[in-house]
């Protein structure tokens, strides 16, 4: 059972840690908000889709400023017990430092992982409905792009012609086996295009072994020109926002990937990051009180903030160069990921040892 001193300490944490998030959760949609309503500039739409575009986003926004959230709240949560002499009053009463380091530990985890199963669950589905209904703004809302077990499946509709893409194999600017269905809108005229492989790095595919059949003739050719809405480029950056799927989504989509022979190197960089976050919140934590108590001219809430703001952004720069190493496969994904965290570790651990003396 949890002890009176306890209760109180984790009440404390979890009532900073609420107080801070609903205040970066307000600066999100504020800075959100002027952002879509730069979208909308051109669009008629009043301040209904602004708003609700912004409430959508909001929390995405949220779950990426979480370990900046943790790390300033602890700082806010010792300020409020040493304001009040109650650090002092707990030492008195056999309560030492890492006691309470143990407990805001214990309670970190558990928030993170409810963060990461719960909050992302429910951010990332917020995410792909403000993604869906933006997309209905977009000038290139005709065509449509998924990756199945299947493989990469296109609709896109060009010079009153209707095209269905598929191709088993997607690496980069090239795809394999595919198959072109076109239907024209106005004479209900459709051919079938297959090719062996095309080279996707232009909007004008370079089919390679093309076979044409309509309900006429069939026809072979070796090479065949044809005019898209897509490139490379533009299909993998449709499939680049990974904010708007759950972790179970991301485990799919990794394993789509692999079956078409799609680079899985961002996924496996995201689903890695996510992974690591409980144990990079409870690091931040960890990281926060230290500095608090080892730096005891710190002592207002401007210069909490100021530190707070510092760290995160050293923190952030590490985490950022470090994943971008991992995503451009200079370096192992695993280690790009967890080697910020092991440098943050071995600093916690050599403050750690020595937190009873302040």
């Amino acid at each position: 059972m949890f002890k009176t001193y306890q209760l109180y300490i984790a009440k404390i944490f979890f009532k900073n840690l609420f107080l801070i998030s609903l205040v970066f959760l307000g600066l999100s949609f504020i800075l959100n908000f002027f952002e879509e309503l730069k979208f909308f500039e051109n669009y008629d739409v009043g301040i209904k889709y602004p708003v609700l575009l912004t409430f959508l986003n909001s929390p995405s926004i949220l779950f990426e400023l979480f370990p900046f959230i943790f790390l300033i709240s602890v700082k806010f949560f010792y300020i409020h017990l040493n304001e009040r002499n109650e650090i002092e009053i707990f030492k008195n009463h056999g309560v030492d430092n890492f006691s309470v380091l143990s407990l805001l530990s214990f309670c970190t985890i558990i928030c993170g992982a409810f963060v990461l199963l719960v909050f992302y669950t429910f951010s990332s589905n917020l995410k792909s409905h403000y993604l869906n209904l933006k997309n209905k703004f977009s000038s290139e809302n005709e065509y449509l792009a998924v990756v199945n077990e299947n493989g990469l499946w296109i609709k896109e509709e060009i010079d009153g012609s209707s095209n269905i893409i598929h191709a088993k194999k997607f690496n980069k600017n090239n795809i394999e086996d595919i198959t072109i269905t076109q239907s024209t809108l106005l004479t209900d005229k459709i051919n079938i295009i297959t090719a062996k492989n095309a080279d996707i790095s232009t909007k004008i595919w370079s089919l390679e072994n093309v076979k044409i059949v309509d309900k006429l003739s069939d026809k072979k050719y070796k090479k065949l020109n044809y005019i898209s809405s897509f490139d490379g480029e533009i299909i993998s950056n449709l499939f680049s926002n990974l904010n708007s799927l759950n972790v179970y989504q991301l485990n799919i989509l990794l394993s789509n990937y692999s079956k078409i022979g799609y680079s899985t190197t961002d996924v496996n960089v995201h689903l890695n990051k996510l992974y690591s976050l409980p144990i990079f919140y409870l690091l931040m934590t960890i990281l926060g009180l230290l500095i608090m108590m080892k730096f005891t001219f710190i002592k207002t809430k401007f210069f909490t903030i100021i530190v707070g703001v510092s760290v995160s952004v050293f923190v952030y720069y590490i985490n950022y160069f470090s994943s971008l190493f991992g995503s451009n496969e200079t370096i192992p994904i695993l280690l790009s990921i967890w080697l910020p965290h092991l440098i943050l570790f071995l600093i916690c651990i050599l403050g750690g040892l020595r937190i009873n003396e302040s």
